[in-house]
């Protein structure tokens, strides 16, 4: 047997093994740990088991076993496209490894993002307020646009604009789900869901089939920040769920950082509690960029001079040329790069004037009028609102209440 078919045996024990539903990820490292991988544990007797697991699991593992075919079930998921990693394998996540108690397998459904470039977690209120839809889509574009890979739960509201605008603007995207691979979960999100599969990954650690539970979302959470080398935070009540992958983001030392908002809007609360708690601020783009590259780049040179003398005794590249080879080899971020540019300046003027008077607070036609230059005092505002929204650069949210809209167009 080849190393090759040896893998693939591997996996198809790793399968029956990741699909019991009555063992926890740390009982799943001790069995392969003591038996030496899954199809070991597989072959094992009960008298194995049981140094491991209790007299009830081991009653169930084997009434499971009984019934479970591991070439077929096996076989049905890869047909599906959904593949299964272990924490043994190459080709598992390099920054999932590092996390406490990182998952022993996980169920993927596309193609991971290559690791060669900073990898950050959006994540924010599902519902979200016009200014976080804008900026949750405006960060998207423009970490996609830069090559930073976005990574979040596909959840309604922030999570999922800012994956669908990272990969409108061509950038790569990973999902997690609190459910099965196989599930688009919510289901509104089909749209994203079928996207990640083209352009990048679906993961999970719940095997298929897996229907999304609350009890899955924290676990879920966890694995979200564990992909990232940072979380932002883009709207949070103070009781919200988005605090919980913050905290877990925080000890698996991922750097946390807050768009700020205003104090009366509750939808900030829990983003401004984390800024004074000393959680970071992003104020721009590029900013953010600037810092998220050069952290990028120095977790890059510590880990060649980590191996440098390896490399060298081997006649690889020498921890020089490849710390050059990291700053510039497929970067492609702009450091100047900030929110979009004025897009009145595409406007007939009337229509300029009344978009430049709006803002994310939702005001009355008569509010927006006032705010207008003299010599546009007697447009007719309405008309340019209904204007505005069918271009997708203003909303009605409510009856004679016009705000910007948070996922205009800015192209």
């Amino acid at each position: 047997m080849n190393r090759k078919e040896w893998k693939e045996r591997e996996k198809i024990y790793a399968c029956w093994l990741c699909n019991f539903p009555y063992i926890d990820n740390r009982q799943l490292h001790r069995l392969s740990e003591l038996c030496g991988g899954p199809e070991a544990v597989y072959l094992a007797d009960n008298e194995t088991w049981e140094q491991v697991l209790t007299p009830k699991q081991v009653k169930y593992l084997k009434e499971y076993t009984a019934s479970w075919r591991p070439e077929a079930e096996y076989g049905k998921m890869r047909e599906e496209g959904i593949e299964i990693l272990t924490i043994d394998e190459e080709e598992y996540p390099e920054r999932l490894r590092e996390i406490p108690d990182a998952p022993y397998g996980i169920f993927v459904r596309g193609k991971l993002p290559v690791a060669d470039a900073p990898a950050v977690a959006v994540i924010g209120a599902r519902d979200c307020s016009e200014y976080g839809k804008y900026v949750a889509a405006e960060l998207g574009a423009v970490l996609g646009q830069q090559g930073v890979i976005v990574v979040s739960g596909m959840a309604r509201g922030i999570d999922g604009i800012s994956q669908e605008a990272a990969m409108k603007a061509k950038g790569r995207s990973l999902g997690v789900l609190g459910c099965g691979v196989d599930i688009c979960y919510p289901a509104q999100n089909r749209r994203i869901y079928g996207q990640l599969l083209e352009t990048g990954a679906i993961l999970s650690t719940y095997p298929v089939g897996t229907p999304a539970r609350p009890q899955n979302f924290p676990p879920r959470n966890r694995i979200v920040s564990g992909l990232a080398d940072a979380v932002v935070v883009v709207e949070a009540r103070l009781k919200s769920g988005t605090l919980i992958t913050v905290d877990m983001a925080l000890e698996q030392g991922r750097d946390v950082y807050v768009v700020p908002g205003r104090v009366t809007d509750r939808l900030s609360d829990g983003c401004n509690r984390l800024l004074r708690q000393g959680a970071e601020v992003l104020l721009s783009p590029g900013s953010f960029l600037e810092e998220i590259w050069q952290n990028w780049e120095k977790k890059q040179q510590c880990a060649e001079k980590q191996t440098a003398g390896e490399r060298q005794k081997n006649g690889g590249e020498s921890a020089a040329r490849r710390g050059e080879k990291g700053k510039s080899g497929g970067r492609k971020h702009s450091r100047k790069k900030e929110f979009s540019p004025d897009i009145a300046e595409r406007l007939d003027p009337e229509l300029a004037a009344v978009f430049r008077a709006l803002d994310f607070t939702p005001q009355s036609p008569e509010e927006i009028r006032e705010k207008l230059p003299e010599k546009y005092r007697k447009i007719q505002v309405i008309s340019c609102l209904m204007r505005l929204c069918v271009e997708a650069l203003a909303v009605q949210i409510s009856p004679g209440r016009f705000s910007l809209s948070g996922r205009r167009t800015t192209e």
